[in-house]
């Protein structure tokens, strides 16, 4: 049976034997890699429990404690043991095949899975390697096709294989002939790490919640050894004649400061040994990772623009990070932090903007053009919004305080105070953020102001217009189009545009697309109002 995207499924046909006809193993030390994570899981397991409760009633005394002391090593043994056994098996059964028209796996015992995928479907190989594979020279390799289809039936994983099969098998899978185009634009290095860069990572909004990770954790860790009331106890002595005001902002920033700790570390997780290369072929090449080695490819026949992104505090810091806008881009579900969209990190927005064009292949990056600012109806819908989202936990508090208890009318106060005028400022910077253009091939659009985002589209990658309007929009003469496209996010807003302006905006951008669904009135030009949306 296949399925879209080239996979093919059944228990019908041959079953590969032996080495031969092209099939090939994994690698054998698959078995030790199994057995020593087996053994770190054991040991994290065990050592906890032996320091917590060796001395407790749970293992008795005298010679029934040493018995019970016995069963844990004993209970590792087997742990250990039984991980190695079953991953043996799991090799053993388990063979993959690179022919010239499919790359095929065929595996399990019980249950037999054989799939394959078309080598011309194929869009991804990417490499992973944790420290334990480093540390032996192995990777796992990831191929797919780049297509979201449930149960992982559009991808190969290969788990492990040596790092220089690794490499040919990514070689080999993604050897495509250069375009006239891409011959036109050199090869080689986009970008590289520059250590400067690691300025950004406390600003993000990754930081505060690492900061309460970090609390929680010492609660929970202190809590596993019966010591978390002396931990209580600690804090509370060192804060006895503080006032509790005092107390909170301390607190808060001790947890800011681990955050920010935890954040650096991170960043440098993540992004140490970046290098971002174009290869012949035309495939774009992300290298990053200290612990974690990671290799992520994107062909550039699948890209259909790039967006970036600023957060609120590295983009008061005048930087701003790349994304990819391309289709089949998935996140490998067993490792939180290959993004595989993300081209650049934060780094100053000149640069941005450089290594967007060159990704590109343009002069001058679309996500710096000069956008059309929207009317300022659309600014009085942000300050609406603001305010009532900050009026409304004031109005609550008033409302307990009066009820229950005066000290929330002061709380409601203090809300008040800081609130709204961050909810004014945060409403202009909204509308100030707002825009869109067009920009050779690029339809670009901006919005966002604890995240600004501008995406640069390739106006061929637009399949279909939505045209939403609501009773408030329509007074206003405001209209929200949404470009529809496969790649990405599969969806882009131009919030609150004016309305006839929107509507040429989006016929210009993509002639032919939304004419017929377009109105003029009679012998007036350029009365064109919306008609039935477009998906």
């Amino acid at each position: 049976m296949t399925e879209p995207g080239g996979a093919d499924h059944g228990t019908t046909g041959p079953a590969p034997g032996g080495d031969g006809d092209g099939w090939a193993r994994l690698d054998k030390r698959a078995v030790l890699v199994t057995a020593l994570v087996m053994a770190g899981v054991a040991a994290g397991a065990c050592v906890p429990v032996l320091l917590g409760l060796s001395g407790g009633v749970w293992f008795g005394s005298g010679a029934r404690r040493g018995t019970g002391l016995l069963l844990l090593p004993a209970g590792a043994v087997l742990l250990v043991a039984g991980g190695a056994a079953v991953e043996y098996v799991r090799w053993t059964r388990t063979r993959y095949r690179i022919g010239p028209e499919r790359a095929e796996l065929h595996t399990g015992l019980l249950l037999v899975k054989r799939r394959s995928l078309a080598r011309e479907r194929i869009r991804s190989v990417d490499l992973t390697a944790n420290p334990l594979l480093r540390l032996l020279g192995l990777v796992k390799v990831r191929i797919g096709t780049g297509e979201h289809t449930g149960g992982g039936e559009s991808t190969l994983e290969l788990h492990p294989v040596s790092r220089a099969e690794g490499e040919r098998l990514r070689r080999e899978l993604l050897d495509r002939a250069p375009s006239p185009a891409a011959e036109a634009h050199r090869d080689g290095e986009l970008a590289r790490l520059d250590p400067r860069w690691i300025r950004y990572a406390p600003l993000s909004f990754v930081a505060p919640l690492l900061g309460g990770a970090a609390a929680g954790g010492v609660m929970q860790v202190s809590d596993w050894f019966g010591a978390q009331h002396r931990v209580i106890d600690w804090v509370g002595d060192r804060f006895r004649d503080t006032p509790a005001i005092w107390i909170v902002l301390v607190l808060a920033v001790a947890a800011l400061v681990a955050g920010a700790v935890g954040a650096l570390g991170l960043w440098v997780e993540m992004w140490w040994n970046y290098r971002l290369e174009r290869e012949p072929g035309g495939t774009l090449r992300v290298r990053r990772g200290l612990l974690t080695a990671r290799s992520i490819s994107i062909e550039e026949r699948r890209l259909r623009g790039v967006e970036l992104v600023e957060p609120l505090g590295v983009r008061l810091c005048r930087a701003a990070r790349i994304d990819a806008v391309a289709t089949g881009l998935a996140k490998a579900e067993d490792d939180k932090h290959a993004d595989h969209k993300t081209l650049l990190p934060a780094v100053p927005r000149a640069l941005a903007d450089d290594v967007a064009a060159r990704v590109l292949r343009e002069t001058v990056s679309p996500t710096g053009a000069p956008l059309t600012g929207h009317p300022r109806a659309a600014r009085t819908r942000r300050l609406r919004w603001s305010l009532g989202a900050a009026l409304l936990p004031v109005l609550v508090l008033a409302v307990l305080g009066a009820a229950v208890a005066d000290v929330l009318l002061y709380v409601a106060a203090a809300c008040a105070v800081v609130g709204l005028p961050l909810a004014v400022l945060l409403a202009l910077d909204a509308y100030r953020s707002l825009g869109h253009g067009l920009s050779g091939d690029y339809l670009v659009a901006r919005s966002g102001t604890v995240r600004r985002a501008t995406v640069a589209l390739q106006r061929g990658g637009v399949i279909g217009w939505t045209v939403k309007q609501s009773y408030v929009q329509r007074r206003a003469g405001l209209i929200t189009l949404t470009a529809t496209t496969a790649a990405g996010a599969g969806a882009y807003d131009i919030h609150d545009a004016d309305q006839e302006e929107g509507t040429a905006f989006a016929a210009a951008a993509v002639p032919g697309l939304l004419e017929p669904f377009l109105e003029r009135g009679s012998g007036e030009r350029g009365s064109e109002r919306p008609g039935p949306p477009k998906g």
